[in-house]
């Protein structure tokens, strides 16, 4: 069993009975250049920004984050298929920023956001033509009772990985 020790979080991971009722809302990504991305996921994927931009600093944030003078900027986008009720990605920016390497597939956190699409192949090119890459090949895979899924794994222009899938 992994333990990670922060403020006091670790439980053991043992579940207390107690579950709370929650919904899903959003996904941040933190970007060097929230801008572009934002282009980007919306060029490709036809997200759109909802609503106006954020600008956050003060206490608030520094208190969210446990960071000092935390000054972060960015958006929320709406998620293709879904309404305007429907969860978000936030891409955010930080005024000072840590260096991380590039995100690896089989990396603890999260590893991908993925994306039903209606040709893996278009959608590939769609992302490379967005300034991303491909990291693997396209594969098949049969899954009794399921279907058949075609997948590819891709970075965006800040190396952040997204799925491509499309089930038959």
């Amino acid at each position: 069993m992994r333990t990670f020790y922060t403020k006091n979080c670790y439980n053991g991971g043992r579940p207390n009975g107690m579950a709370i009722k929650a919904r899903f809302v959003h996904t941040n990504l933190t970007t060097r250049a929230w801008k572009k991305l934002v282009l980007f996921y919306g060029n490709v994927f036809g997200r759109i920004p909802k609503g106006l931009g954020r600008d956050f600093s003060g206490e608030r944030p520094d208190r969210v984050t446990a960071l000092r003078k935390a000054h972060l900027r960015g958006i929320h986008l709406l998620l293709p298929g879904y309404g305007e009720a429907g969860p978000t990605p936030e891409i955010f920016r930080y005024d000072s920023m840590g260096e991380r390497g590039s995100a690896q597939v089989n990396e603890p956190g999260f590893a991908h956001v993925a994306f039903a699409v209606g040709n893996v192949d278009e959608a590939l090119a769609a992302v490379v033509a967005g300034g991303g890459c491909a990291v693997g090949d396209i594969a098949i895979a049969e899954l009794d009772g399921v279907g058949s899924l075609r997948a590819v794994y891709a970075r965006d222009p800040e190396g952040n990985i997204v799925e491509l899938q499309k089930w038959s």
